[in-house]
This record gives structure tokens, C-alpha cells and sequence, in this order.
């Protein structure tokens, strides 16, 4: 119970009487059966009230008074009407700065699947043949596909596609690259079908932006006709209704952007239609302060316009757009990057590094991302999820890097679609690490272009713990074959032992291979398999070999030996944690002193 009420407070019976004052008389009667009542808050990212889940500043009855966000609390933690269920949504940058384990159960909406989102094309389109040609415009530009999980941005992305091709055959050359690049388009088509007069639509967007600005930095996604008088809007403007829907709640009118992303774009836009600098520096600091989130998409666009060739897009429409704007983001940026973007950033820190290189990506500015990383050439983001689009912008940012060092993604979850976003650009490190990233068999087709790829710069790769099995050597073999730069390769932690497995151990086994360290660590190998292991012995560049925790046992005790003894260069093997019986160690480690520069680990 609250001991000092504050104005703004209120009851559950208040907050719902508010919206819907016809349950007057059945309210009481409703709220008597919680067990039967499911209440729904869509957006905990678009609220401005600050929700403190661990609070104990809780309601007990719905006549208890209280700030909306400790109502909600309240009915979450079960305080207020025990028994009712409650579904909040949100987007993942709110939760992840919330405590969810009071929550019964979190799910993430994943959207469209990859067929779903063909399926989509296909019905949008009607034409088969137009909607495999768009379809894989899309499917070969990662930031774009990757953001047509989301069903409003198929949808948009379908409408612009569809100007596109009717405009101009050669579609693929004036299409989308970026997310900025398709709300330009998007917004061209608009003004091209709605308005002919380039003043009146610069100065509807102008004052529409400078709304949607302050409904960014104030979480306000709802406008009433007051605040748009005030921001000079004509409300029977025709183009007015091609961004804002109108609603009528409690005999007021609403006006509210069509989508949350329109709104951001808008308000990124306005800065380069109308350039304040104290304006555009005030919102740059604040949107990047927000801790939500809220302001990324804000950020993204401000620094997608930023490239002149995105801009010139609107320029038929809006006249010029200003070139000091682009001048002052750019300089934001780099400041940005010096901050945010340095060796000694801790794991909380990396999802600022991938918003950064993100508003990069947008930026287009191959240079700009060459001049800031200077000598820093590692990419460490180990044991933080990367998801696909992460690995889109990734991509870009290597591919502006000159000769990056590191690239270290052990853990990060990128699965196959991360790889495949990724690997035309893996080739130019010359450390990767993948491991514990589920990659399957099949996945090797994309290491195999890596690994092949004549510039290839790679020295040491880790493929360690993921879901490998020998069926992966036909593509791996041939790679390590051709490769001239691999020094270290890591295939620890999967299931190698198998049919394939000569296939692979044939290639190592080449003089000409240029592998010196290689670990079989924990890959289900047998005695069975010992002899075939011999004729590693024939590559003299292998000096460091593990084979330990497997399942050797004295059986294949003589082929581990003969490895051993015909190995001229080899300095360290670790056969620990086998199955061999102490003689067996003891002998094994005896032949240690036949070379003074052997280690022989049992």
C-alpha cells in the first residue's frame, strides 16, 4: 500500500472505467473471477513509465491507489487480483534491461521464417516469375532479408520492390541497399503518387518531423489535433493521411504515425530539412542516452541520410537537403566510434560496439569506418548473441577494414545464417574463431570458400564444439588443400570419427599441407581409427598434435607409437584422457626421450 498518494495516481477500477466507462455496473463482478481475466500492455518499450519489477511498492485491491506502472507491477507479481494473467510485449532492447525471472514464461515472436517469407513474396506479387526476381534481390542483401522476419517491413519492402520494377528494368541498380535506402524510396513513391508541389511538401514533412522528433525523445506515439496545430499542421491535408492514421478515442481525435519506424525515419529526416545545429546536438546526445533503445533506429537513419547518393533520392521531391546536417553526423559518429569502440570493452558494452558499426552500415562511408578503426584490427565478440543482421553489418565493416587481425565469434549463436552473411569477407583475417555456434555439415560449404579463396589470409581457424560429424570433410578436405595460409586448425568438440574420416586425414597428411598445429581433441575417435592416424607422420609441418579425450585404448597403442616415432618434426602430442592403461601411458611417454624436443603429454 502507497503511504503518499502523488496526483497522478490511480486505481485499476480508475484505469479501467477511464477506457471503457460502460462497465460502470460490471466491473465488480468482473473483477470477482481474476482467474478468468487476461490483461493485455502492448509496447513495455514504447511507455514512458518506468516499470521496477522487483518493487515492493504494490497494490492489493483494485480500489488501491497507485502510479500506472506500479498497477502493472502489481498485476504481474500477483499482488493485485491473484490469478489473472498478463501478456506484455516488447521489443528485446527493453527486456534485456529488465528482470524478467518474475515472469512465468518469456517467448520470443520470431516473425516470418525464411519460407514464410517467400511465401509472402509469392502472394504479394501474384506473378511468379516477378516474385523470385525480387525475392532474391532480397535474399542477397542480408540487412534487407534479414529484416523481413517482420511483417510490416515485408510489406514495405514489397511496395517499394514493386515501384521498382515497373519503373525501371534494370530494378536492381536503383533498389534498396539499407533500411535508410528503402524508407527513402518508400517516401519517394509516396510523394511522387501524392503530391506535385515541392514546397508544400517540404513543409508538411518538416513540421510532421519535428512532431515525430519529439515524440521519439519523449515516447510519444499518439498526437492529439492540438499538437499538431502547434507543430503548424494541417490536418485536411490530403498528404497528410499517407503517414498518419486517424482514430477517435473518448470523442478526441488521434493521430498516430502508421508505423512506429515511419515516425523514426520522419523525425531523423528533419534535420537535414531543416539543419539546426544546438538541435540536431541535443538530439544526438539524448538519443543516444536512452537505455531502452528508442533511439537506435533515430540514430541509424540520422547516419544513413548522412550519404549523399541516399539523399539525392528525395532531393526531386523536397529540393536540397542539407549538406552541413551530413557534415555534423558524420563528425558525431566518428566521435562515437572513439568512444565506443575500443579493445578493452567488456561483454555488457558489445551491443554499443554493433550499434555503432550499425549506423556505420547505414552510413555507407567505406572511409569513415577505414579512419576510425586505424590500428585496431580485432573483433572480439565471444559469448554474446550475434544475430543475423548483426552479421550483415559485420560483414560491411571487415570489408572497409584494412587487414584485420582477430575475428573471434566463439559462442555468439550465428548458426548457418550468420555464416552465410559473413563469409565473403572471413578470408581477410587471419585468426577466426566459430566455435559452439551449432554450425552443421553443410555449413562447411561456406568454409570451404573461405578456405579456398586465393586471398585468403587465414593462418588460425577454430571450428571447435559445434555439430560437425565426418560427413563435413568433403567440403573441408578439398579446402585444406588448396589453402596455402592455415598454420592452426581446431576441430575439437565434435563427432568426427566416421566413413569420411581418410578423406580428411589423406589431405593433413600431405606434405604440401601447411597445417603445423592441429587438435582432434574429444572427436569420438576409437582405437579403429589409430591407424589411420599414422600417416599424419608423412606431413612435416605438424609439430603440435592433440588427440586427447578420446577413446584410444591399448589396442591402438603400437599405431599412436609408430605416429610418435615417424613424426621427424613434431614437439608436443597430448594423448591424455583415453582409455590406455597406465603401461600403456608409461610406454607411450617413455618414447619422449628419444627426441630432446618432444613432449609427449599423457
Amino acid at each position: 500500500m502507497h503511504a503518499t498518494l502523488r496526483p497522478d495516481d490511480l486505481s485499476l477500477v480508475d484505469l479501467i472505467l477511464k477506457e471503457y466507462p460502460h462497465m460502470q455496473n460490471k466491473l465488480g463482478l468482473i473483477l470477482n473471477e481474476p482467474e478468468k481475466l487476461l490483461f493485455i500492455f502492448d509496447g513495455l518499450d514504447e511507455s514512458r513509465h518506468q516499470m521496477d519489477f522487483k518493487s515492493e511498492r504494490l497494490c492489493g485491491t483494485p480500489q488501491s491507489q497507485g502510479s500506472l506502472s506500479t498497477l502493472v507491477v502489481s498485476l504481474v507479481r500477483q499482488s493485485l487480483l491473484k490469478g489473472c494473467y498478463v501478456l506484455i510485449t516488447s521489443r528485446p532492447t527493453k527486456l534485456a534491461l529488465i528482470e524478467t525471472n518474475v515472469f512465468q514464461r518469456v517467448s520470443e515472436i520470431m516473425g516470418f521464417f525464411p519460407k514464410e517469407r517467400r511465401k509472402y513474396f509469392d502472394n504479394f506479387f501474384g506473378d511468379s516469375k516477378v516474385s523470385e526476381m525480387a525475392f532474391n534481390y532480397v535474399r542477397e542483401n542480408g540487412i534487407l532479408y534479414t529484416f523481413c522476419y517482420i511483417p510490416s517491413y515485408c510489406w514495405i519492402l514489397c511496395t517499394v520492390l514493386m515501384t521498382c520494377i515497373k519503373t525501371n528494368e534494370n530494378f536492381m541498380e536503383i533498389s534498396p541497399k539499407t533500411i535508410t535506402q528503402l524508407f527513402v524510396t518508400f517516401i519517394s513513391n509516396i510523394l511522387t503518387n501524392h503530391s506535385r508541389d515541392t514546397t508544400d511538401a517540404r513543409a508538411l514533412l518538416t513540421s510532421l518531423g519535428w512532431m515525430a522528433e519529439h515524440g521519439v525523445m519523449e515516447h510519444k506515439l499518439a498526437f492529439e489535433e492540438q499538437d499538431l496545430r502547434t507543430c503548424g499542421i494541417n490536418t485536411s491535408s490530403q498528404l497528410l493521411s499517407s503517414f498518419m492514421i486517424e482514430s477517435i478515442q473518448e470523442f478526441r481525435r488521434i493521430y498516430s504515425f502508421f508505423h512506429l519506424t515511419i515516425q523514426e525515419f520522419l523525425a531523423a529526416l528533419v534535420h537535414y530539412l531543416d539543419y539546426s545545429p544546438e538541435k540536431l546536438e541535443e538530439s544526438l546526445i539524448n538519443a543516444k542516452s536512452f537505455k531502452d533503445g528508442r533511439g537506435e533506429m533515430f540514430l541509424r537513419f540520422l547516419c544513413g541520410l548522412s550519404d549523399g547518393n541516399t539523399r539525392a533520392l528525395l532531393a526531386p521531391h523536397l529540393g536540397e537537403l542539407s549538406t552541413q546536417t551530413s557534415k555534423h553526423v558524420i563528425t558525431w559518429l566518428h566521435k562515437s566510434f572513439t568512444v565506443d569502440v575500443r579493445p578493452d570493452r567488456e561483454l555488457d558494452d558489445k551491443r554499443k560496439i554493433l550499434n555503432v558499426f550499425a549506423s556505420l552500415f547505414e552510413s555507407r562511408n567505406r572511409r569513415l569506418v577505414a579512419q576510425s578503426f586505424g590500428s585496431n584490427k580485432n573483433f572480439q565478440f565471444s559469448e554474446f548473441h550475434v544475430a543475423p543482421l548483426d552479421c550483415t553489418v559485420l560483414a560491411f565493416i571487415l570489408d572497409c577494414c584494412p587487414d584485420p587481425e582477430l575475428f573471434d565469434l566463439d559462442t555468439c549463436f550465428i548458426q548457418s545464417e550468420g555464416l552465410e552473411r559473413l563469409f565473403p569477407v572471413l578470408h581477410k583475417v587471419r585468426e577466426l574463431r566459430l566455435s559452439n555456434n551449432d554450425l552443421k555439415d553443410t555449413d562447411l560449404q561456406y568454409i570451404f570458400q573461405i578456405l579456398a579463396n586465393p586471398d585468403c589470409r587465414i593462418q588460425c581457424l577454430s571450428l571447435k564444439q559445434n555439430s560437425l560429424t565426418d560427413g563435413c570433410f568433403p567440403a573441408l578436405a578439398p579446402a585444406l588443400s588448396v589453402n596455402q595460409s592455415l598454420k592452426s586448425l581446431d576441430l575439437s568438440r565434435n563427432k568426427l570419427g566416421g566413413p569420411e574420416l581418410p578423406n580428411l586425414l589423406t589431405t593433413l597428411s600431405s606434405p604440401t599441407c601447411q597445417i603445423n598445429q592441429l587438435s582432434l581433441r574429444a572427436t569420438k575417435l576409437t582405437h579403429d581409427h589409430s591407424h589411420m592416424l599414422v600417416s599424419l607422420s608423412n606431413n612435416p609441418n605438424i609439430t603440435h598434435l592433440d588427440l586427447s579425450s578420446n577413446y584410444f585404448s591399448d589396442m591402438g597403442t603400437d599405431h599412436i607409437a609408430e605416429l610418435i616415432q615417424c613424426a621427424a618434426n613434431l614437439q608436443e602430442i597430448k594423448i591424455e584422457l583415453n582409455d590406455f592403461s597406465k603401461q600403456a601411458e608409461e610406454y607411450l611417454k617413455s618414447l619422449q626421450g628419444k627426441s630432446p624436443n618432444l613432449n609427449i603429454i599423457t
